[in-house]
């Protein structure tokens, strides 16, 4: 496989999302098993999400749900992908993730990221303002000076445990993100692998206004998207049906469901409008066998300069997304991927 791959590293962002008939809890007790899985193959992190009052995300808190991940492996690099600043008191997240490094030193990232609850009600229930997003640099330099002792809002106050702890932090783009990184001196992480020219410029954007800090001394990209491997192009393609359908069907209903097996969608009699939707969810991902990702994800690589991959995948045959991990992991030649097929993993009761 390419040696730019292996070189680079490959990690894992997982949103909890909830599969027809399973409940919340369910869906979370399968992202602390998926953890120990891409553990075991040799992805470098995992990285858990933030949504609020979503039916079909069961990932609502995310440095409790990296605590249960972090206590249940024990190489792996955890974090947040991320912890939506707008939403919290910078102290509270310094504090959090103090008690998280606390805990297990040097394993913990703390990606950032400027989106506010998505709805009018959710906002209102958090006590948020579509605005609040507009202060997230004020924000996140707040939340950084709890660490350092450098915060100069509340002088007689000290976040206890974060300051005098390392917790690196990532900014996730949105909008203005790649631009606050770069004046930060934070690394960046950007996506997704679809919208590849306005990626890319901002990538440049970023590398080009980069200021060094006491965090990054270099500009550092992590590129952020959908992969899915199978035996066969068209298996590949298959798993995205189900996520494809379940985004399709928020923008036309304005609720995102729980994911449903690949068939039930195909026999789906979908509006014209539904069915735009669900086929642009699938176009565009990097899909296909190992040879044909391993080419695709050699091109991203290459044309970002990236100095690390985030996978996003979601599926709803657990062992078939697990299955593309492994093929994924033998792209990437990590330590813990074997040759020949890709065994299916773990269920529930397995665990």
């Amino acid at each position: 496989m390419s040696s730019v791959i292996a070189s680079t590293r490959l990690s894992v962002l997982d949103r909890s999302r909830t599969r027809e008939g399973q409940d919340g809890p369910a869906a979370l007790r399968d992202t602390v098993r998926l953890a120990q899985e891409l553990e075991a193959l040799g992805y470098h992190r995992f990285w858990v999400s933030e949504h609020h009052s979503v039916p079909g995300v069961a990932g609502s808190a995310p440095t409790v749900l990296a605590a249960a991940v972090a206590a249940a492996t024990s190489t792996i690099r955890v974090g947040t992908g991320g912890v939506m600043l707008p939403n919290h008191q910078p102290l509270v997240v310094a504090e959090q993730f103090g008690v998280l490094e606390s805990l297990f030193p040097g394993r913990i990232d703390m990606g950032l990221g400027r989106s506010v609850g998505f709805t009018d009600g959710i906002r209102r229930a958090l006590g948020r303002d579509k605005k609040d997003a507009d202060d997230f640099a004020a924000q996140l330099d707040e939340l950084l000076g709890w660490f350092t002792g450098g915060q100069r809002a509340h002088p007689q106050v000290h976040a206890r445990p974060a300051e005098g702890l390392r917790v690196p932090p990532y900014v996730l783009a949105t909008g203005e993100g790649a631009g606050i990184a770069a004046r930060a001196g934070l690394p960046l992480v950007i996506g997704d692998l679809r919208g590849r020219d306005k990626m890319l410029a901002a990538i440049e954007d970023y590398r080009r206004g980069f200021e060094a800090s006491a965090w990054s001394e270099r500009p550092y990209v992590i590129v952020a998207g959908t992969v899915a491997v199978a035996g066969t192009e068209e298996e590949a393609r298959r798993l995205l049906v189900p996520e494809a359908w379940s985004l399709a069907y928020s923008r036309t209903h304005g609720v995102f469901p729980p994911l449903l097996p690949p068939e039930r969608i195909e026999a789906l009699a979908m509006t014209d409008k539904e069915r735009g939707f669900h086929r642009a969810g699938v176009e565009g991902h990097v899909a296909g066998t190992e040879e044909q990702v391993a080419d695709a994800l050699e091109a991203v690589i290459k044309d970002s300069g990236a100095d690390e991959v985030l996978v996003t995948t979601s599926t709803y045959d657990r062992d078939a997304l697990l299955g593309s991990f492994r093929r994924l992991a033998r792209v990437a030649e990590l330590p813990g991927a074997v040759a020949g097929p890709a065994a299916g993993g773990l269920t529930s009761a397995d665990a």
